[in-house]
């Protein structure tokens, strides 16, 4: 099955310290692609996976769930840790969630976290009747290109796959009882105004994580896909200062 345009996944070697970047549910590279192009041009070594299931037609996600989205991150971190001495982790959306798993699942293997709009839960009243309704409808209205900057678009599916949705319900709840293990540093940035992700998910993946070093940063103009809303030049400097923060001993730390 071709790739929708702008869906490949995106790779710089660059110097040793690297960054995992994680797109979201539905989405494809495309969404984080000027963020990682952004840490790329700083001399980071940079990773953006496309998920299994993604990038094609909603069909072939339906056949996918959390287990595989998480093994391709895992797996890219793995990559990373092989030719980089420290690695970070970035992600929006449910890559926030994924980058939030691996950082309770690899402790000191990774030096940070950046989260922009991060999931922590399925919302709505139809999130509960999942577990009946994926059998009856296999999809609803699609997620992508919650923008508030006008010409900017998401690739992504226009609909939403209920038995990836299913899965990721149940992905988001076993994480909320992991989050206490994030230790990490940690950045957080999200939009007052998301129609996707409301606050609250930031307030209590805030509340529960147990990292010290924590850093929250609202973006007022955008919505849910900040990444290529008003606020993206924001995000990118913003990890770029954070990153060379925590790398300010390891002499390729970026600039700018």
């Amino acid at each position: 099955m071709p790739l929708l345009p702008g869906a490949e996944p995106f790779r710089h070697d660059g110097g040793e310290v690297g960054v995992l970047v994680c797109h979201g549910f539905t989405g494809s590279p495309q969404s984080v692609r000027p963020w990682a192009e952004h840490l790329a041009e700083r001399g980071l070594t940079v990773s953006l996976p496309l998920l299994p299931g993604h990038g094609t037609r909603w069909q072939d996600m339906q056949l996918t769930g959390w287990q595989d989205w998480y093994a391709e991150v895992d797996r890219a971190l793995g990559e990373l840790r092989e030719h980089c001495s420290r690695v970070f982790v970035c992600g929006l959306s449910m890559g926030g969630a994924l980058a939030l798993r691996l950082a309770a699942k690899h402790g000191a293997g990774i030096a940070g976290i950046v989260l922009v709009n991060p999931a922590n839960k399925v919302h709505g009243l139809a999130a509960k009747s999942l577990p009946v309704v994926r059998h009856l409808v296999p999809t609803q209205a699609g997620i992508a290109s919650d923008i508030a900057k006008p010409g900017a678009e998401e690739v992504g599916y226009d609909r939403v796959p209920l038995h990836a949705a299913h899965s990721l319900y149940r992905f988001l709840r076993m994480l909320d009882g992991e989050l206490p293990q994030v230790t990490q540093p940690l950045l957080l940035l999200h939009s007052p105004d998301d129609h996707v992700v409301p606050p609250v998910d930031s307030a209590r993946i805030l509340a529960r994580v147990s990292s010290r070093d924590v850093t929250e940063r609202l973006l007022e103009r955008s919505y849910h896909v900040a990444t290529l809303d008003h606020d993206a030049e924001l995000i990118f400097e913003e990890t770029s200062a954070f990153i060379g923060r925590l790398t300010a001993d390891v002499g390729a730390a970026p600039h700018g």
